[in-house]
């Protein structure tokens, strides 16, 4: 006899105006979403003057970056939540002067050719100094800024790939390769330019193909995801 699976219950947001909410918002930033591992390490870079990537920010770190970086607006790549460390980020950012930005991408999937065109608007449209960021700054981060580079600074798609590398933990040998496996494909495209880069995404980017073909190729290489624990 099979066993029931267990219906998940919704998700009660903590209540930050009372001293328990406040606790067990901090609780989930700290231990659920990890927080603790990011206590000493940022995964803090410079992409230019105007734009700046890492992972998760806690409330006291987005004080800083506003104090000494001058930080005006915050891009949250992991999409608008009800756990913790969304609400104390939320709340820092409104107390710093700093505009919260929701733009939620994906490590693990090609991205849609509707949000690599909205990046382009969005970089037009934010104020700078910015900083972006996703949970541990190295995949979804990558993507942005790779997306950054050649939509905002008109930098040549091979260029920009520096951004994601593993000197920001981006690991291409799991299933987050499929962000690599994208600009490759733009790049055997011949789409290595600004201009023609966003021309092939908007009229010859076929994202079921390139999954597909990553992972046909990559098969059961792709479990090293779990040992990882990246979402």
């Amino acid at each position: 006899m099979s066993k029931r699976k267990r219906r998940r219950r919704p998700h009660i947001p903590a209540d930050l105006s009372t001293c328990d909410g406040r606790q067990r918002a901090r609780k989930e930033l700290v231990w659920s979403d990890h927080g603790f591992l990011r206590v000493g390490f940022s995964n803090l870079h410079k992409i230019s003057d105007e734009m700046w990537r890492s992972n998760q920010p806690s409330p006291e770190q987005i004080t800083r970056h506003a104090a000494e970086r001058g930080i005006r607006t915050i891009v949250n790549l992991r999409g608008e939540s009800l756990r913790g460390h969304y609400l104390l980020e939320r709340e820092a950012c409104a107390a710093a002067g700093v505009r919260l930005v929701d733009f939620q991408v994906f490590s693990r999937d090609t991205p849609t050719p509707e949000s690599v065109l909205a990046s382009k608007e969005l970089f037009s449209r934010i104020t700078y100094p910015a900083l972006m960021h996703c949970k541990s700054g190295a995949d979804r981060a990558g993507l942005m800024s790779v997306l950054y580079l050649i939509g905002r600074k008109g930098e040549p798609v091979d260029r920009a790939l520096s951004q994601l590398s593993l000197k920001y933990l981006h690991v291409r040998q799991g299933k987050t390769g499929l962000l690599d496996a994208f600009f490759a494909a733009a790049l055997s495209a011949g789409a290595n330019t600004p201009d023609v880069f966003f021309r092939w995404v908007e009229n010859e980017y076929d994202r079921v193909a390139v999954k597909a073909d990553f992972l046909r190729a990559r098969g059961r290489q792709i479990e090293l995801d779990r040992l990882l624990g990246r979402e």
